[in-house]
């Protein structure tokens, strides 16, 4: 899936954290999400996952987007 095909709920597009403009919450078509972070250390995920940290503000933000 392509960055084009995901709806952005975070973020202004800015560049603040170079190209990728991370950290950020997206929506895919289907209602599920993906989340863009500086990678953690904090545990080790099962193999196929990956874990990131976002601040708390992103989560917020996306909550506000999406109105709940």
């Amino acid at each position: 899936m392509a960055r084009e095909e995901l709806t952005r709920l975070t973020g202004n597009g800015n560049g603040t954290c170079g190209k990728d403009d991370c950290p950020n919450v997206y929506r895919t078509a289907n209602g599920s999400f993906v989340v863009q972070g500086d990678v953690s250390q904090a545990f080790m995920p099962p193999e196929g996952e990956g874990i990131v940290e976002i601040p708390e503000s992103v989560l917020r933000e996306a909550v506000r987007v999406l109105g709940w």
